[in-house]
């Protein structure tokens, strides 16, 4: 290709999820009320952390991150859907998708990470009860979760700049509602060797190990709450790791339903669109309800905090 026959990309069209103009304003209200129940949801559980002194634990230490992140995650990208909805106008600038990538890619890894750290957490304190609290010091969480939050950023940042550091002389036209490094990577017209092996390697690097050490706690916890003799016993062990293990499913199943699906004929773009929103914007609205109706610690405390909300303002 002739290099002075090459264009500038300075912005990108999102395809968004209905190519149908009467299903516009139908999906504005739905995923509108989805992101507001999002919000909210998370906000709760971070106010109720926040508020009651028993819930200041490693555990919900965790938690409180994993709701941050259920709450910004879906920012970095749903009020620009809602925005292309209402408007039709579907265009992104060049720096605001790379910004979007950047944030959307930093938050899902870091989400990646934290659930790991938080079946880490779920080992120790079903397979070593007695010291937990010797090994899962404040200081120690803090560094876990400050972790976590630092490689989801800096794996980000490395993808971001070999990203958009390629040329994009073809289409601008991502064929998503969001900016995303596979659908942005397919627009390049130069050699995408580097940031497809990059995506290979470093994924592999962070993801694979994030993956088995999560998978190899249950494998523990499983066996651990075997071991215990009363039924009761079992029952209250296995409750402190069922919400975050329903968590664990829950994103895992949607990010393989997302990526690794097989493509067919049958499966039409939009659809696929609409597919990556349960990985996107429908786990991020569970995870809040998930730990309040399976936690009892958690419902507990919700009520206590709504209750004294009601009574303050009913004074």
């Amino acid at each position: 290709m002739d290099v002075y026959n090459l264009t500038t990309v300075s912005e990108f069209i999102l395809i968004g999820l209905s190519d149908l103009p009467e299903v516009r304003y139908p999906l504005f209200g739905v995923f509108a009320v989805i992101y507001q129940v999002t919000l909210v949801g998370n906000g709760a559980i971070l106010l109720t952390i926040g508020t009651v002194k028993k819930l200041h634990t490693p555990m919900y230490y965790f938690l409180a991150n994993l709701s941050l992140l259920d709450i910004f995650c879906p920012s970095a990208t749903v009020p620009k859907m809602l925005e292309n909805l209402l408007t039709e106008k579907q265009s992104i600038s060049f720096v605001g998708c790379a910004l979007q990538l950047y944030f959307w890619v930093a938050l899902t890894g870091t989400e990646v990470f934290l659930l790991t750290v938080m079946a880490y957490d779920r080992y120790v304190a079903i397979c070593f009860p007695l010291r937990y609290t010797l090994i899962m010091t404040k200081v120690r969480c803090a560094l876990l979760a400050a972790g976590t939050w630092a490689t989801g950023f800096l794996n980000s940042l490395l993808h971001t700049v070999f990203t958009f550091r390629l040329s994009f002389c073809k289409s601008n036209r991502v064929n998503q509602y969001y900016c995303d490094i596979p659908p942005v990577v397919a627009l390049s017209c130069s050699s995408t060797y580097v940031a497809d092996m990059l995506i290979l390697v470093v994924g592999g690097i962070l993801s694979i190990p994030s993956s088995l050490i999560t998978f190899v706690s249950y494998i523990y916890i499983i066996s651990a709450i075997l071991k215990i003799q009363s039924a009761e016993g079992k029952r209250k062990a296995f409750s402190t790791c069922t919400s975050h293990l329903l968590v664990v499913c829950l994103f895992y199943g949607t990010a393989i339903f997302t990526y690794i699906h097989p493509s067919s004929s049958q499966h039409s773009p939009a659809r696929d669109r609409l597919i990556s929103m349960l990985y996107g914007v429908i786990t991020p609205m569970l995870n809040p309800i998930i730990y309040s109706l399976r936690n009892t610690e958690v419902k507990r405390a919700l009520r206590k905090v709504l209750c004294h909300k009601t009574c303050l303002q009913m004074t």
